[in-house]
């Protein structure tokens, strides 16, 4: 009889059922127990920050605290003088957060995006203390750069080490920085939308490359990296080809990166230029940009927009070419920071003579 019912479709559909929703069940009870623990620790750390006010409360508050509240739960690791210090800091960074309209948890779960836009300060509950320690440590009392990051971390579900690569590489200063003509080429909502996925400048750090790279190599290196790289991007684009071949009139053209990205719901011209800005990129960026509109936009596609990145450009410049463009472009500039000196790149063995070594054939 058991092999009977395990045969039936509707019983494994059924079983399987099962599983998702208890792996959903696990999701919400982890993140229902990090709320309740971190709105703890708020509420504690606001008690503390209250009372260090008070003139009464000197220089040994911390470690009297820590001590009787140890003594109290030894088996509590959580009441560190350190730790005790972090949970008033999360206060004061977040001092209106348990004040904001608490959401009912399948809104919190399912629903994240608009959670975030419309009430930015409740998320903070829903990212691990370990981040947030993180935060406390890098964002020194700047409440909207840290919300800034505690929305990357919900929306994209970042490790701790995600997270300190881009507080490392400054991706809130670099964010929404591209000079672009979207206002001006782009209706409101999709302008708005556009400038906030560009960065100026990008940052290609996760590249070791040498010291006189060409075009076509850091384009190489690119595609090696091509996971670190859209991570770089921002969340949202999909790979679509490199060198991709569309034709302009009888002449075979191809573009250097297409990508597609899924919030804007778009396609996106990517050229990567190693040199400085110039003027002249506009016009082929431009020309690519309307190829794809007329070859691969559909209906339910966005404009195409362009985006160019330079080893660096004078801004003024580039938003005179800009605005004599009626295609929508953005133009960036990128660092590299691990070149590695021609002197050590030519003392390395090349794979050839690796394999010769080695006696492969």
């Amino acid at each position: 009889m058991s092999k009977l019912i395990k045969l039936d479709k509707g019983y494994r559909d059924w079983i399987h059922d099962v599983g998702l929703r208890f792996k959903r069940s696990q999701i919400k009870a982890s993140i229902r127990v990090n709320d309740v623990m971190l709105r703890f620790y708020w509420d504690l750390g606001r008690d503390i920050s209250g009372m260090l006010g008070q003139a009464k409360y000197g220089s040994g508050f911390y470690a009297s605290v820590s001590e009787d509240l140890r003594e109290g739960f030894p088996d509590v690791s959580s009441f560190s003088v350190s730790n005790l210090k972090y949970m008033r800091y999360f206060y004061e960074l977040y001092p209106e957060a348990e004040n904001r309209q608490r959401l009912a948890d399948e809104s919190s779960f399912e629903n994240r995006q608009q959670v975030a836009d419309e009430f930015p300060q409740q998320l903070v509950f829903s990212v691990p203390w370990g981040h947030h320690i993180v935060l406390l440590g890098c964002c020194k009392g700047n409440q909207d750069k840290a919300l800034f990051y505690v929305r990357k971390i919900v929306e994209n579900n970042w490790s701790r080490a995600v997270l300190l690569n881009f507080l490392d590489s400054g991706l809130y200063e670099r964010k929404g920085k591209a000079v672009t003509n979207f206002a001006t080429t782009l209706p409101a909502t999709q302008g708005d939308l556009a400038q906030e996925i560009t960065k100026d400048p990008y940052s290609f750090d996760f590249l070791a490359i040498r010291e006189r790279y060409d075009e076509r190599e850091l384009k190489n290196a690119l595609m090696d990296n091509i996971t670190k790289f859209l991570l770089e991007l921002g969340t949202g684009f999909a790979f679509v080809g490199r060198e991709y071949r569309i034709m302009a009139g009888g002449k075979e053209k191809f573009i250097d990166m297409l990508f597609y990205h899924f919030r804007l719901h778009c396609y996106v011209v990517l050229e990567v230029k190693v040199i400085d800005f110039d003027p002249a990129y506009m016009g082929q960026l431009g020309t690519y940009v309307v190829a794809v509109n007329h070859q691969l936009k559909t209906e339910d596609d966005a404009p195409t927009i362009g985006l160019l990145v330079c080893k660096s450009m004078d801004k003024v410049e580039a938003q005179y070419a800009l605005e004599a463009s009626s295609q929508p472009i953005g133009v960036s500039g990128y660092e590299l920071s691990k070149l590695i000196s021609e002197d050590f790149k030519g003392s390395l063995p090349t794979i050839e003579e690796i394999e010769q070594e080695l006696g492969c054939n």
